[in-house]
């Protein structure tokens, strides 16, 4: 049964990525996983931090710190800021910022260094460091040999000037340097939200860091005093100037409006009104008056000049006489007489007739008295016509003067409007003058009552214990550091690895069988496996003596019990199950680089087959490295070469085994022969593996790796199944993948991959909670243990 026909729904496909699990979760295990494996490199680092830290606090001298506290307390110039010409209200976080930046300024710094000469003490120009100080000063020292003659801005090389002025040079620059070294390592930081800010000083000298503490905060308060009686007497000089000036231009002012009212006759009464406009009030008041009058005139003209339009005849019924009239009693005398007359004219000539001669007398002197009412009457008309015509005449008149005092008005408000903008200038003049007089005053007084808002509530107190380096906190800063930098190492180790260190990993990653882990070789292989020497690495394997390597190859014969025996068992169980029913099977034994430890893989599966009682050949088909021959320290002049060339069967070149009876092709390497894949893949390969066939059960073939040449390729048509062998934690899962991905004739026949070299000790720390690698102690009862690997094997070929 070919591999290469095997259901591929058994097969496990290759899967999409080798990046991960595909998990969007954060995988808790794993990172466990991850922390257990890089655990020592964490404990390292972590132990480099303590130790750094304990090396810090032995070389680091102590500081002491003095700490003043300093209220900033509106309270104390509540009185004073009742009359202050120059009041500030301290609210707002800005103010105490403001303030800080006083106390940490150059000119505060300037006080307190000439106050107390630090710039010739030594303690504090010189204090000791620390050594890592120490070494960034020397560098600073090395850096400055090699430069020039030190040089000042505007004065050139200072060795080229005399001793005084170079002195002088000196002692400024000390200076300088001791206020910039104090405005730098004082400390000034408000306390929590209030009003309260924490002055300190730390030195190496507790009694420097008290005196430069205390000293800090009398020059702080000296110097809010100091501000304050400066703001006060410049504020003084300032509004004296101004009182002056404000002085004169009220008065300019006031002038001026009286002098504008002169000039354009705006003379007011006592209620303020103007003239123009009390006559222009007055003569409204009198053309009303005067066009009453003008309209009573009219109406009783009219009336009498109607009656007397109508006629004698009807004069005498339509008379309406008024009673202020000097004529009405006359006409009413007549209009009695009329009356009189006409009753008696009627009785007459009701009696004797209207041409009796007394009715007519009554007649005549009822016309005649008709003809006086009538007379009156016009008489009376006129008088109302003239009087008509006096109250128009008026009235007109009247007109003409509103209409003149009219225009006089709107000429006098408008210059009014000038006027009031000169008196409102004046005023405001008067009223700042009064101002500023009263501020004056004030300044004044306060200048003899200078008081700051500032007063000390915790004076500075002498040190008695160090406040740095603190042991603790250093102590627990490094061993945090060091546990971060160690994770940061370990998360980068974990990072590079790209290799294979679990069954797990072989399924998920590449899709392959996994066929088991195989101890490394060098120390007991049984429950107590210790990891020894690599199998194929270059230098240990030179190193290693003919018997120690031939014994490499017979582990599972000499120990069959062993954790690494039982490995082989299950690759011969997996390639019996898919090769089942078939006469004799070609086993390939096949890795990706040199040195995973094939060789060793096929020279034991051999060993272990032929030990069991099957008809094994073994043959080292590495035709340019044959390592399988040099480890079974086999010395032969005919070889596998030799064999196809010449077209020999296997017993004319094959060696036997004298323990297990395993019959073994070796390879002589005979210079450099470049075509050996035309060689494993040629008629005469396959005309000595058919005859082989025909004798053994199994055929293991040791072939090359995949890596570098295309050897085990060209075999690949010869071979039944493949073997791949990986060493645990150095062969790249993204080059096998790749390999496979590119080869897959090679892949679809490969029955399975083992772990080669494996460290059981550290694969438990690289397997899942719950994996078999977990429990790997566990079954330590069903190995044996070996006896000590034999420090020279016998000769058995």
């Amino acid at each position: 049964m070919n591999y290469a026909n095997f259901p591929l729904d058994k097969r496990m496909p290759l899967p999409n990525s080798d990046a991960g699990d595909g998990d969007d979760f954060i995988d808790i295990e794993r990172l466990l996983g991850m922390a257990a494996r890089q655990a020592k490199v964490v404990a390292v680092c972590a132990i480099i931090g303590l130790f750094l830290g304990l090396l810090y606090l032995q070389t680091t001298p102590p500081q002491y710190q003095s700490v003043s506290s300093v209220l900033i307390d509106e309270g104390l110039n509540k009185i004073v800021d009742d009359i202050s010409a120059a009041s500030t209200t301290m609210q707002t976080d800005s103010a105490i910022l403001s303030q800080i930046e006083i106390l940490t300024s150059t000119r505060l710094a300037a006080v307190v260094v000439d106050k107390l000469k630090l710039d010739q003490n030594d303690a504090f120009m010189n204090p000791p460091v620390s050594a890592l100080a120490k070494g960034v000063g020397l560098v600073r020292s090395l850096i400055q040999y090699v430069r020039p003659s030190p040089v000042l801005p505007g004065v050139g090389d200072i060795s080229k000037l005399d001793p005084a002025t170079r002195d002088a040079l000196i002692a400024s620059s000390s200076r300088d340097y001791a206020i910039l070294k104090l405005q730098n390592e004082v400390r000034a930081e408000r306390t929590g939200r209030s009003y309260v800010i924490a002055l300190g000083y730390q030195a190496t000298d507790p009694a420097l860091a008290h005196a430069i503490t205390k000293a800090y905060a009398d020059a702080y308060l000296a110097d809010q005093l100091d501000a304050s009686f400066d703001a006060t007497e410049r504020a003084a000089v300032w509004l004296q100037g101004r009182l002056t000036e404000l002085r004169e231009s009220s008065q300019a002012a006031s002038l001026a409006v009286e002098k504008f009212r002169a000039e354009h006759g705006l003379a007011a009464n006592s209620d303020g009104q103007l003239m123009s406009d009390k006559q222009l009030s007055d003569l409204n008041a009198q053309l009303i008056v005067a066009q009453a009058d003008t309209a009573r005139a009219s109406a009783r003209y009219q009336q009498y000049k109607a009656i007397v339009e109508s006629g004698s005849d009807n004069a005498f019924k339509d008379a309406a006489i008024s009673s202020d009239q000097p004529s009405s009693s006359v006409i009413a005398a007549l209009k009695t007489r009329y009356l009189t007359v006409s009753k008696r004219l009627q009785d007459v000539e009701a009696n004797f007739g209207a041409q009796h001669p007394q009715a007519v007398a009554l007649a005549k002197e009822k016309a005649d008295i008709s003809t006086q009412i009538f007379g009156e009457l016009k008489q009376l008309t006129e008088s109302y016509r003239n009087e008509y015509e006096v109250a128009l005449a008026r009235e007109t008149a009247l007109r003409a003067n509103v209409a003149a005092a009219q225009g006089k008005s709107s000429v006098d408000n408008q210059t009014q409007v000038k006027l009031r903008e000169l008196d409102q200038q004046a005023t405001a003049l008067t009223t700042l003058y009064q101002t500023f007089l009263g501020r004056y005053e004030e300044a004044a007084q306060q200048q003899s009552f200078p008081v700051g808002k500032i007063r000390i509530i915790s004076d500075a107190s002498m040190p008695m214990a160090a406040s740095s380096p603190r042991t603790i906190i250093v102590l627990g800063l490094s061993l945090v550091l060091g546990t971060l930098m160690g994770a940061g190492f370990g998360g980068l180790n974990e990072f590079n690895e790209r290799f294979f260190r679990t069954g797990e990993e072989v399924r998920d990653r590449v899709g392959l069988k996994f066929l088991g882990y195989l101890p490394a070789i060098g120390g007991k292989l049984g429950k107590e496996e210790k990891p020894g020497e690599t199998q194929v690495d270059t230098k240990t394997a030179k190193s290693l003596s003919s018997a120690e390597k031939r014994a490499r190859m017979r582990v599972s014969i000499d120990s069959p019990a062993s954790m690494f025996s039982e490995t082989l068992r299950s690759a011969k169980i997996a390639f019996d199950v898919v090769m089942e029913g078939q006469g004799s099977r070609v086993i390939g034994i096949i890795s990706v680089l040199p040195g995973e430890g094939k060789s060793t893989v096929a020279a034991n599966l051999a060993g272990l087959l032929a030990a069991n009682g099957a008809k094994t050949l073994l043959v080292d088909g590495d035709l340019r490295n044959p390592g399988l021959s040099r480890g079974l320290g086999m010395e032969c002049e005919q070889g596998l070469m030799e064999a196809v060339v010449n077209g020999q069967t296997w017993q004319s070149v094959g060696k036997i085994d004298r323990q297990t009876k395993l019959a073994i092709i070796p390879a002589v390497l005979r210079g450099y022969f470049s075509h050996t894949s035309e060689l494993l893949s040629s008629a005469g390969m396959r005309r000595f593996i058919d005859n082989a066939k025909e004798t053994f059960e199994y055929i293991v073939v040791d072939l090359p790796p995949l890596g570098p040449v295309v050897d085990a390729k060209a075999f690949a048509p010869l071979v039944d199944g493949f073997v791949l062998v990986t060493e645990w934690g150095r062969t790249p899962r993204a080059m096998v993948r790749s390999m496979l991905e590119s080869e897959p004739y090679v892949a679809n026949k490969i029955i399975g991959a083992v772990l080669n070299k494996v460290d059981l000790k550290k694969l438990a720390k690289y397997g899942s909670f719950g994996g078999s690698e977990k429990f790997f102690d566990k079954y330590s009862t069903y190995y044996l243990e070996k006896s000590e690997v034999r420090s020279k094997a016998k000769a058995t070929v």
